[in-house]
């Protein structure tokens, strides 16, 4: 699985701390503690017809992580919300878009790890792109990487932070097995998530999903529950083996960028039919009517065409 260049995103326009600058315009300093260290924060929102699903628990999730890493300032929400509304209003999108936002500790006054050398601060910026959803909703193959995802005692997963090597190299090892994305497991061996998105298997008509103590608490994980919850589909969030991976019914993966994928193959076993299961079918309609309906109204652009 690897994304695709959409034409449309030739001449868009990117947001850097109050300024629009075309996409081969460069905007962030070799000072920045984003380029420096990792040192930033982000978040993926899609663009349903004018409206982010789940902006609210998306942004209070970046200010969590700031507060965490000990950012001095971090902007309002109207402050970004503000930012991103201006860079969608640059790029006339209305639909099927993905925005990352980024927010960084900001300038340092010379190379170093230290943020006391940060004098200007924080950095924040808004990339917005045509990109449908990203994973071929015909079904995924994983392979178990050798990489673990840490726990709190290294690096917390509660801090939704910029140093995203331990999933690249997870995904490397993916690409080298000719898989679509990385099956990560926690440092005791129980399943985490993928590189970049939740897992669930669903088992005897219910659903279990590992817990977020070896990965990022998820919203569209989070909704997921939510929305079993409310059509009466058990649900349970527990340490997860990857043999129940394998023995499950179904599979499935949730994103932002992604939305609901199911899962076929993990490790050359095939999982349950090797089809797209009917619950991962419902899961993902349900998902996609929901977030769809229920987003903040961001954008006053008209559907193009």
């Amino acid at each position: 699985m690897l994304q695709r260049y959409d034409e449309r995103n030739a001449d868009l326009r990117y947001w850097v701390n109050g300024r629009l600058l075309h996409r081969d315009e460069p905007g962030i300093s070799p000072f920045d503690s984003v380029v420096q260290g990792g040192d930033g924060v982000w978040e993926g929102l899609r663009l349903y017809r004018g409206a982010i699903f789940g902006l609210g628990a998306h942004l209070a999730r970046l200010r969590r992580s700031a507060t965490a890493l000990g950012f001095g300032v971090i902007p309002s929400d109207d402050a970004i919300i503000e930012a991103v509304k201006e860079t969608l209003r640059a790029n006339r999108m209305y639909d099927g878009v993905h925005v990352r936002l980024t927010l960084t500790r900001g300038r340092k006054v010379t190379s170093g790890m230290d943020p006391r050398l940060n004098t200007e601060g924080p950095t924040l910026i808004v990339l917005a792109e045509h990109k449908p959803p990203v994973y071929d909703t015909a079904g995924l193959t994983l392979v178990t990487a050798s990489v673990r995802r840490p726990g709190p005692d290294v690096l917390d997963p509660k801090i939704h932070h910029n140093n995203l090597l331990n999933s690249i190299l997870a995904k490397i090892e993916a690409n080298v097995a000719g898989a679509d994305d990385a099956l990560m497991l926690d440092g005791r061996g129980f399943v985490a998530e993928t590189n970049a998105t939740h897992l669930f298997a669903v088992a005897g008509g219910a659903l279990v999903t590992p817990t977020t103590a070896a990965c990022p608490e998820g919203i569209t994980r989070q909704t997921v529950l939510e929305l079993a919850a409310a059509d009466g589909i058990p649900a349970a969030v527990r340490d997860v083996s990857l043999t129940e991976m394998y023995t499950a019914d179904e599979v499935f993966c949730t994103g932002t960028m992604g939305e609901i994928a199911a899962v076929t193959t993990i490790d050359g076993r095939m999982i349950g039919t090797g089809q797209v299961g009917e619950l991962t079918r419902r899961i993902a309609k349900r998902y996609q009517e929901h977030a769809a309906a229920n987003g903040v109204r961001i954008s006053d652009e008209t559907v193009p065409g």
